[in-house]
């Protein structure tokens, strides 16, 4: 590697997840000369794929909503949104393996009507819940999208409890508000923010009547979050180094950094780190933040894939979630993996604490049968494959309190910005959030750089 004395200002991004990557993106299409580093040897961060003997399979099952403006302006900015796109309209199929087969499906989807109109019918036809039920989880909607998300009071109570405070029974929470909060948090309800949980429900259901369609990549993540992010870094001029581990940071007197690599110093006039928050901890000059310990203090929680490959084909839909069993969303992943005979299922559990560290034979003599109880077709298959992929990390824990140790993109240190989902986006540890992450961080060094703000950057928040 050689630095490179070229003229211009020149940014350093730490990190090549989906926060790096837009950040390096955005500082080059303003004019910055960037290089990115990145210690694994690939881009994408913990939503990427590896092959399994003639398997491309992705880590864990990734999916998004209409609403994540960011991470559909981070498809487009790849040239990537056709291989992962939205749904038409929100429908999700919900399987209740304790009724009888035949009275087990119930579905979540919107109508093409106003807010909260748009999801009446289906509250109102929903089998798994009773008619008081359906009625109280109205009203507490109704609640919900009256809290104000700029509270920070909301911070630091748990969403169970004002769930229960709200009339919304146990069978509620499992088969409705957890159904999409255990998803998109990574929490059940008694374990998560109030105002993460609010601003998900208001944002994804009750903003807008497509808000919460679902988009996921029809092709491995690979081809998006590496593949594709690649060569739209190639193209916009950013030096991409992979296995380069970034041990030491260091400013200089004359308000430049020094960052180091094995065998090599980097100088730059900004920098960019977009690494979980333990390892920005670590990175992290002294006087940098007031409060470093506070990276620390932001718990993680994990996620568990589960991965099972038939002789056949066991599902006719492309994803379902369940209710009953400890299966929780189930997605065909056939085609993506590139497998030509059978059927390809990922199950992805979220809040997985209990599962993480299970062995594999455990884990298929606790799943198999779950499925078989889910899918008739799948009582006479043969399991060719099953595996397992494990994220003890996948995501920060969204406890109650996490808001307030969660730091903005600028720091102490002039010229250091700081990017990740973990970081003060305001939204759960998902792609979105990683997304906007990098806009902050990018945003902000420009305006320290002097460097006018590239508008087609900022055009999701126009839509948001």
């Amino acid at each position: 590697m050689t630095d490179g004395k070229q003229p211009g200002r020149h940014a350093v991004v730490i990190g090549g997840g989906l926060a790096g990557i837009t950040a390096a993106l955005a500082l080059a299409d303003a004019g910055v000369r960037v290089t990115l580093l990145e210690g694994r040897p690939r881009l994408g961060g913990l939503a990427f794929s590896f092959q399994r003997g003639d398997l491309t399979v992705d880590n864990g099952q990734h999916v998004y909503l209409r609403c994540c403006t960011a991470y559909r302006w981070f498809l487009d900015r790849i040239e990537g949104t056709a291989l992962a796109p939205l749904q038409s309209r929100l429908d999700v199929p919900v399987v209740d393996v304790d009724k009888p087969e035949g009275r087990r499906l119930g579905r979540l989807r919107r109508d093409p009507l106003p807010v909260p109109l748009h999801l009446g019918r289906s509250l109102a036809t929903y089998p798994h819940l009773s008619l008081a039920e359906r009625a109280r989880v109205g009203r507490a909607a109704l609640a919900l999208k009256g809290l104000d998300l700029a509270d920070p009071s909301l911070d630091a109570q748990d969403f169970g409890s004002w769930l229960a405070a709200h009339g919304q029974s146990a069978r509620a929470v499992e088969a409705l508000w957890d159904l999409v909060g255990v998803a998109t948090l990574n929490a059940v309800a008694a374990d998560a923010s109030l105002g993460l949980a609010a601003m998900v429900f208001k944002t994804g259901l009750l903003s807008d009547p497509g808000a919460a369609d679902i988009g996921w990549a029809r092709v491995p993540l690979g081809d998006l979050h590496d593949r594709l992010a690649r060569k739209a870094l190639d193209s916009a001029g950013v030096r991409t180094e992979v296995r380069t581990r970034v041990t030491s940071l260091a400013a200089g007197e004359d308000g430049t950094w020094s960052v180091q690599v094995p065998g090599e110093t980097l100088h730059a006039d900004c920098v960019v780190l977009a690494v979980p928050q333990r390892e920005a901890h670590d990175l992290l000059p002294a006087g940098a933040l007031d409060a470093p310990e506070h990276l620390l203090a932001i718990g993680t929680a994990p996620i568990l894939n589960v991965h099972v490959v038939y002789d056949r084909p066991v599902l006719n839909r492309p994803f379902f979630t369940a209710l009953g069993t400890p299966v929780q969303w189930v997605f065909d992943r056939t085609d993506a993996s590139g497998l030509t005979e059978g059927q390809y299922l990922a199950l992805s559990q979220s809040a997985a604490a209990d599962d993480i560290d299970e062995p594999v034979a455990a884990l298929r003599e606790k799943y198999l049968p779950e499925l078989q109880r889910l899918l008739p077709g799948a009582r006479g298959a043969e399991v060719k494959d099953f595996f397992v992929t494990r994220e003890r990390t996948a995501t920060f824990d969204p406890a109650p309190g996490v808001g307030r140790l969660r730091p903005g993109a600028r720091t102490k240190a002039p010229g250091l910005y700081l990017a990740g989902s973990w970081t003060a986006t305001g939204w759960p540890a998902t792609m979105e959030s990683a997304v906007r992450s990098g806009v902050s961080a990018a945003d902000a060094a420009l305006g320290a750089l002097g460097r006018p703000r590239p508008r087609h950057l900022f055009e999701f928040e126009e839509a948001a």
